[in-house]
């Protein structure tokens, strides 16, 4: 998307105009940015590691929670 290098809140911005939910393993997103203003759901990824491995076993709760996000929320998924 050529957005790499953009600041959490403009990166919520962009996304919030493309897409219905953001995806993050960003544990402190939610504590550095008022989610609830933007027009985009977040949901953060807790797992061991951010290894590819670690979080596929995150997808089936993944799947669930993207169906039932709203904007303005935050959902976190951890193992």
């Amino acid at each position: 998307m050529g957005w790499s290098g953009t600041e959490n809140g403009a990166l919520l911005t962009l996304a919030a105009a493309e897409f219905d939910g953001f995806i993050t393993t960003d544990r402190n997103l939610a504590f550095q940015q008022n989610i609830q203003q933007f027009k985009i759901g977040v949901i953060v990824l807790e797992a061991r590691s951010n290894r590819l491995d670690e979080l596929r076993r995150l997808v089936p709760a993944l799947l669930e929670a993207l169906g039932l996000l709203r904007a303005g929320e935050t959902r976190k998924l951890d193992l």
